[in-house]
């Protein structure tokens, strides 16, 4: 009898299993779009709350509380902009259109919503404590209490600004420059009539003010008149007031050119003269053309002495401030003897100098730099990596001794996986201790504490990434620019063999192995930590589980789940992601991933597309949101209508990258073949850009698969090395010879290369149906390069489209674009892998008159 029973439950369990799975459809576009993102999050100071905005691909934004249970407490549409005051008894957000907007002030004690209407923008400066400032749609300022009774209007303004510590609001009104500070009943007047175009700034403190106008500096203290400090000051560059008030930095545009008056502007012909010996090249420059013609000189003001001082002329391309201005020292950058061969290295080397603002004096640091100098928080360092050296490098601007302080042969601070024909970059640095004593490094695994004096011998900190094949990373939890060695900070650990997440808590000065918080076995986000307490908030995804909010304390020991931003999740067939393995073709281990139906039966045979790029198995637990993607499938409307999806890593080898594609794909398609449930006569691959070009590599090397859809792909090499990315106006060359081409040689020094590697010259072996998309306006790759790829197909009588979006850069941007493109491709591939009917556009075409008038899908 009691075997009766259990059966029986078994039987009942089976069926209700089986039709919850009968219950689950296959998504659609239009589901897709209905998908929501979490575009904004913010925890209470006190961490007993939580907002987000919620965003779908198309509809209205809607903005929700939770508290730190997870029950949502209420929510609005149309919202944005969401702030918490510092006390945690108030959330603040904007709600509504432009033209329309008003502002929601939540009581968090009491639950009451207040709107105010009329409300364009809105700010709650830390120096008014219990205050919001708001501007009408009428132009009013008004300062208002929270708590309510105190509402105190200024007038009309046309803007305004707030103090970021200060109580001090800056606003223009009626044509006047007016200061209001805190308790202060009518404002300051800093100038009278001001003249159109004015701009203006404020310090920190609220204690200082700078406004350009008509070409004229003028500092505004609180104790006198506004004062002239420059004249022929340019309004293209921002005034920055250091933080202790001492500089003020503007710019001095330099004399423009003069027209020669002597020919008529209707005579001056309209032509470019490009230059071989200019140093950017002349595409470059007509991109560049406005900034260039905005640029200016930096000059420091001294409040102390009156006194101001150049700090760059025509030779400088970049100044950084050191300690956000407060140093009398400026680090300047200069990249003009090095423009000619940045078009075929792809980087450009600097010199690095350092100001003396107070001597007035500039010495050079390093001449050549193969890097990009930063400044150490307390201003003590200069610091850049070296490619070509594989190390890190710092300097004192005061001794202006340069040292380098990695041992490539100690620590592995660069890309040990690099495979581009070039210097491997870094693998990034954690940051500085306190007082920039110590610089924290990264190298594949693991950080470690380095000198930037070179006196102290490096000290590997985690002691066991590399030992447990584990790569550790800071996660801030804070705003402060310093890494406190003797405080618990929390660490983010990437599992490299299961490509799974976890949190570590790390004292660094302790000496001890990172210890375990969280095994999230999943894809985590960093942490953020509320101001006022031990509350932090994060996200962890799978590619079933989207990348909801949890909620926990420094323990992480009960983490709560927050949000559930697509419940309607449950509605659809889903998947399921794998990890798998095998040897390339020239022998090296391999992975990559396998999405799968939820709804799979090994037993059938399904149709399966092969997306890739180069590396993407550390991305194995990505949710990978359901989106109208602009150039790949979406993974989940595939897998959710019964295909299987392959994305495979790629390794390469220099000079050869279409055949390293061929060698490292075309075995993993057979290891997944092999495992019985794929129909070899039903595959497709699918890719963009650099991808785009591999799959059409591919095509001209196998007949394997049934159908391509190739997105903004090179095939003629020879071209493409002399082509423009008219998005930027470089020269492509440095891709071929130093980056993802990965060509490693120019065309005469090399011509097979690029012969080998380039699919036009072997399309007569292509057997494959072809979906290309190449947009007239692609920046990146010109989109002759699709031209030439249909053009040969066509004539060579294969089949072939392509769908150019008119006024589209490298990929569909406006979202009917993309929702036209998924529907095709996917069009493309169901009439090809299962058998579909061919569409009006793909069997007849649509003339330049019919696609007026229908969509012939």
């Amino acid at each position: 009898m009691i075997k009766r029973v259990v059966l029986s439950v078994l039987v009942l369990m089976a069926a209700l299993a089986a039709a919850s799975q009968t219950t689950k459809r296959s998504m659609t576009i239009e589901d897709v779009l209905k998908w929501n993102r979490i575009t904004e999050k913010e925890i209470s100071p006190d961490g007993k709350f939580v907002a987000v905005k919620q965003e779908p691909w198309k509809g209205a934004t809607t903005v929700k509380l939770y508290d730190n249970r997870g029950k949502e407490l209420f929510y609005a549409d149309s919202s944005s902009s969401l702030t918490f005051d510092k006390a945690s008894e108030y959330l603040l957000f904007k709600r509504g259109s432009d033209k329309k907007s008003s502002l929601i002030v939540y009581n968090l004690k009491t639950g009451v919503r207040a709107e105010k209407e009329g409300v364009k923008e809105f700010s709650l400066p830390k120096g008014f404590s219990s205050d919001v400032v708001y501007r009408l749609s009428d132009s009013t300022l008004i300062i208002e209490a929270l708590k309510g009774g105190s509402k105190v209007s200024l007038g009309k303004a046309s803007e305004f600004k707030t103090a970021k510590e200060g109580p001090a609001i800056l606003f223009i009104s009626e044509g006047n420059i007016l200061l209001h500070k805190h308790g202060q009943s009518n404002p300051d007047t800093v100038m009278k009539k001001a003249p159109k175009g004015v701009k203006t700034y404020i310090s920190d403190k609220g204690d200082l003010v700078a406004f350009i106008a008509s070409g004229n500096l003028f500092l505004y203290d609180n104790r006198q008149k506004s004062e002239s400090i420059a004249k022929g000051v340019s309004d293209k560059r921002d005034v920055v007031i250091s933080p202790d008030g001492t500089k003020i930095y503007y710019g001095i545009a330099p004399e423009a050119p003069k027209r020669d008056t002597t020919i008529a502007k209707e005579d001056f012909p309209q032509v470019h003269i490009w230059h071989w010996n200019e140093g950017k090249q002349f595409t470059q420059q007509v991109v560049d053309k406005k900034r260039d013609s905005e640029r200016s000189f930096l000059y420091v003001y001294n409040t102390k002495t009156g006194e101001s001082s150049q700090i760059s002329n025509e030779n400088i391309t970049e100044t950084r401030l050191v300690n956000k201005g407060d140093s009398d020292f400026v680090v300047a950058i200069s990249d003009n003897r090095y423009e000619v061969e940045r078009m075929w290295e792809g980087r450009s080397k600097v010199d690095i100098y350092i100001v003396n603002t107070v001597m007035q004096r500039a010495s050079m640091l390093k001449e050549g730099a193969a890097g990009q100098p930063r400044i150490s928080p307390g201003g003590k360092f200069i610091y850049w990596y070296s490619g070509p050296d594989s190390a890190w490098f710092a300097v004192s601007p005061e001794t202006m001794e340069v040292k380098q302080i990695t041992n490539p042969k100690i620590i592995q601070a660069y890309d040990e996986e690099n495979d581009v024909p070039d210097w491997p970059s870094s693998y990034s640095a954690a940051g500085w201790s306190a007082g920039d004593k110590y610089f924290l490094v990264y190298d594949r695994y693991d950080i470690w504490r380095v000198d930037p004096l070179a006196k102290e011998a490096p000290l590997n900190l985690t002691l066991n990434g590399k030992i447990k094949n584990i790569t550790y990373r800071y996660s801030p939890t804070d705003e402060s620019e310093e890494i406190d060695l003797k405080k618990s900070i929390i660490l983010t650990g990437f599992d490299n063999t299961t490509k799974e997440n976890s949190y570590f808590a790390f004292v660094p000065e302790k000496g001890k192995e990172p210890a375990l918080l969280y095994d999230g076995k999943a894809m985590l986000s960093d942490v953020l930590k509320a101001k006022d307490s031990d509350a932090f908030i994060f996200t962890r995804e799978t590619f079933r589980e989207f990348p909801d909010i949890w909620l926990t304390d420094s323990k992480f020991k009960k983490p709560v789940r927050i949000t559930t931003a697509n419940p309607q999740q449950s509605e659809f067939i889903w998947g399921d992601a794998q990890l798998i393995s095998w040897i390339s073709l020239d022998g090296h281990k391999m992975e990559g991933v396998l999405y799968k139906p939820e709804n799979f039966d090994p037993s059938k045979k399904y149709p399966m597309v092969v997306n890739f790029y180069d590396k993407n198995s550390s991305a194995l637990h990505s949710h990978r949101i359901p989106e109208a993607h602009r150039s790949t499938i979406d993974y989940h409307m595939y897998t959710s209508n019964g295909y299987i999806v392959l994305n495979t890593d790629i390794v390469y080898k220099e000079g050869y990258p279409g055949e390293s594609a061929y060698n490292c794909i075309m075995p993993g398609i057979s290891a997944v073949i092999n495992m019985g449930f794929v129909d070899p006569a039903r595959i497709g691959a699918q890719g963009h850009s650099w991808g785009g070009y591999q799959v059409a590599y591919l095509a001209t090397r196998t007949n394997l698969f049934a159908a391509i859809e190739s997105g903004a792909p090179v095939v003629n090499m020879f071209s493409a090395y002399g082509g423009i990315r008219w998005g930027t106006g470089l020269n492509r060359s440095f891709q071929y010879e130093h980056q993802q081409s990965r060509i490693g040689k120019t065309p005469w020094e090399s011509p097979l290369r690029y012969i080998e590697n380039s699919p036009i010259f072997t399309m007569d072996k292509v057997t494959t149906p072809i979906l290309i998309m190449h947009n007239d306006q692609d920046g990146h790759v010109p989109w002759y390069q699709g031209i030439e790829y249909f053009v040969a197909l066509k004539r060579l009588r294969k089949p072939v489209w392509m769908l150019n979006y008119t006024g589209e850069v490298h990929w569909p941007q406006k979202l009917k674009n993309k929702v036209d493109f998924q529907i095709r491709m996917m069009q493309f591939f169901d009439h090809y892998l299962k058998g579909k009917p061919m569409p009006e556009w793909m069997e007849k075409g649509l003339s330049a008159i019919e696609l007026d008038h229908r969509m012939g899908y």
